[in-house]
């Protein structure tokens, strides 16, 4: 298979994992700058940072990785609402997530983090291309 079969085959899936790591970044250090500098609450900071990667990823989603056009407003909002909806159900698991391994289970905040938005990343994978912008 050479690399225009490859590229072919996971146009969505390499800018997808691409700018999933960016989003995962922003979302890691907005948790630590908001829990370590800022010295808020894990919860609240996890909260913040988890708001800020989403507007990243919807960016990045929506221009990059889906190369998603919308005519309409209505079309744009609908999407853009679908969108954060989906991200708003994965931070209840992020947030379950953090709560349980910090508060519960006394593993530290940073690893419990790196864990939860793997599993964050994936999940959001296919909301992303099953549902929020899956081709018409």
């Amino acid at each position: 298979m050479d690399v225009k079969e490859l590229w072919s085959k996971y146009k969505d899936a390499i800018p997808y994992l691409f700018f999933g790591v960016l989003t995962t970044v922003v979302n890691y250090v907005g948790f630590w700058f908001f829990t370590y500098i800022a010295e808020w609450n894990y919860q609240l900071a996890n909260a913040f940072a988890y708001l800020l990667s989403v507007v990243f990823a919807y960016v990045t989603n929506k221009l990059w990785v889906f190369d998603s056009h919308t005519n309409t407003m209505k079309a744009f909002l609908l999407e853009m609402g679908s969108f954060f909806l989906f991200r708003g159900g994965s931070w209840i698991i992020d947030q379950g997530t953090m709560t349980i391994g910090v508060s519960l289970m006394h593993i530290n905040d940073m690893i419990v983090k790196l864990f939860a938005n793997v599993f964050v990343v994936v999940l959001n994978y296919v909301f992303s291309k099953f549902i929020i912008f899956k081709k018409k």
